[in-house]
Parts: structure tokens; sequence; C-alpha cells
């Protein structure tokens, strides 16, 4: 087919990587020039802008990092789209936005599907993403026709904007298990836990998640190549704030998770990746979380 990717951060650029492996022709954009090189390389070939993505793709995939770069780049891909092309953004953005924005491609003769993903750079890579679909089911069957070898896993979960609401939903629940993870490790180091006996314990005893049973065997590293800053973090909470709002559901938990984010940010941390959150909880209670290695015959945890 041929495809375009605009937005080749992290996973942007493993996205357009593997579609050029597909063998489908990529046409790629990104205000970073040098961020097109590798893509070029591989085979990609380079757009000088939005509209001229939209001209030569038949799908358009967008990663950008927030709401309003998602606006301002389909205003400029609308205007090279001839009626039927599609796009597919693999934005997490807010509900309401998504909505207005499929209006505004229907009345050029255009489809949105929004895409929002989790699995991050490392998944994008590996194609172990998993996608939450929403839009009309005809543009949707399109979009998975090229997303499905991207990742292990999709879901239509409603029409527009219903996407985005599944992807907060799960970003909820996957920063309050990680903060409240490192808030348990902080409490049992500064205690005189070890960290590894405490692990097993969680593991063990029914309040494992995500984080204790497979990301906590990288906490003993620090100060990794960005993959999902942590600013990123805190602009996803401040939507899942906004949803809750919109729909009167008290959200405590995710408030204060906002509130841990800005935090991370007034520490320096924005543009760390999400890994050295540890490094603020290590701040606040004056403790290091050091992890002890497996012990002899033990097998690693599988995320």
């Amino acid at each position: 087919m041929q495809l375009g990717v605009i937005g080749l951060g992290n996973i942007g650029s493993a996205i357009a990587a593997n579609l050029v492996a597909d063998h489908h022709e990529v046409c790629v954009f990104d205000l970073a020039k040098s961020r097109c090189e590798p893509l070029l390389a591989a085979g990609a070939s380079a757009a000088a802008g939005p509209a001229e993505v939209a001209r030569r793709s038949e799908i358009t995939l967008l990663s950008l990092p927030t709401p309003v770069a998602v606006d301002e780049v389909t205003t400029q891909w609308l205007a090279g789209a001839p009626p039927g092309r599609l796009l597919v953004d693999l934005s997490t953005n807010a509900p309401a936005s998504v909505r207005a924005l499929g209006a505004r491609l229907a009345a050029a003769g255009c489809g949105l599907v929004e895409a929002p993903l989790s699995g991050g750079a490392i998944g994008a890579k590996s194609r172990a993403l998993v996608f939450m679909l929403g839009g009309d089911l005809e543009a949707v069957e399109r979009a998975r026709g090229v997303l499905t070898p991207l990742g292990r896993a999709s879901f239509h979960v409603g029409p527009l904007g219903q996407g985005n609401v599944a992807k907060l939903v799960n970003s909820l629940v996957a920063f309050s298990t990680t903060w409240a993870s490192l808030e348990a490790l902080a409490l049992a180091a500064k205690a005189g836990l070890d960290l590894r006996t405490t692990l097993d314990v969680i593991r063990t005893a029914g309040a494992g998640n995500f984080f204790t049973n497979f990301a906590v065997e990288g906490i003993n590293q620090r100060g990794r190549p960005s993959q999902f800053a942590l600013a990123l973090a805190a602009k996803d909470a401040s939507l899942i704030l906004d949803l809750a709002r919109e729909h009167g559901v008290p959200t405590p938990v995710a408030a204060q998770i906002g509130q841990v984010l800005v935090s991370a940010i007034g520490a320096g941390l924005g543009d760390r990746d999400w890994t050295d959150l540890a490094l603020l909880i290590e701040q606040q209670a004056a403790v290091r979380l050091e992890l002890p290695p497996l012990r002899e015959g033990s097998a690693p945890p599988r995320g």
C-alpha cells in the first residue's frame, strides 16, 4: 500500500521502519529532518509536509505528542488530502477533540480512526503494540489491515472518542499501580526489608501488578534514553482528569497521580524516561531502591 507516517519519534519511527520492512511504499515527514534519514536509507521517501503525505498516501498514520500538535498537523494534512483518504491517529488525545477532528475530516470526504496504543517504543519495534480503536466499522477494518502486523492485539471499542477513553483508563491503572508500588518499596527499604524478599511476598500474596511482576526488574538502571517521557505521562494524567470531570466520576487517585507527575517535572525529571519515576520517590523518602539479583535457580518474571 501507499502509506504515510507523520511524527517520527520513538514510536512513529519504529512503526515506519516496520511498514517499510513489510514492503509498503512509505512516505514520511517530521519537523526534525534527521529523524527521516534512517528511514530513507531503508527505503522510505520523504515528503515536504503533511499535505504532501496526504496526496501520496492512501492511509496516513500520525504519532504526535500533544492534542495541539494533532490538530495543527491535521489542518495541514487536509490541505492536500483528496476525498477517500484515511487518517489513523496513534496519539493519546482528548475524546472530545477526537470527535471534533472526525467531523472535520468527514466534511472533507476523508475518514478518521483513532488508534491510541500501549507498548511504547519497545513494543513498536518488536510488533507487540496493543491498539484501542475508535471509529466506524468500515474505517476501522481498513485501518486494521495496516495495524495488525504492527502489534499483538487490537480492540474496536466503539465510535470515535472511545478509543482514547480506553487508553486513558488503561493509563490510570498503569500509572497508579506503578506509583503505589514505588511507595511500597520505599517503605519496605526504609524499614529495613530486603527488596527481593519483599517482591517475593507481593507476587505470592496476590498484590502483584505489571510493575512488581516485571518492570521492577530494571529498577537499578537509571538515566535510560527516554522512551516515554515523564512530561508526556503528566499530559496523559491531565487528560484523565478532564475525562473524569466530563463524566462526573470522582477520581482522587488520578488527581494524586497527576500531582506526582507534576512533582517529577518540578524535580527536573520531565524529560527523563518513565522508569526514572523511581528517582522521585527516592528523593522524597531519602532512600535508595536497590534490587538484589535474582536468587540462584529463580526464573526471571515474564511480562
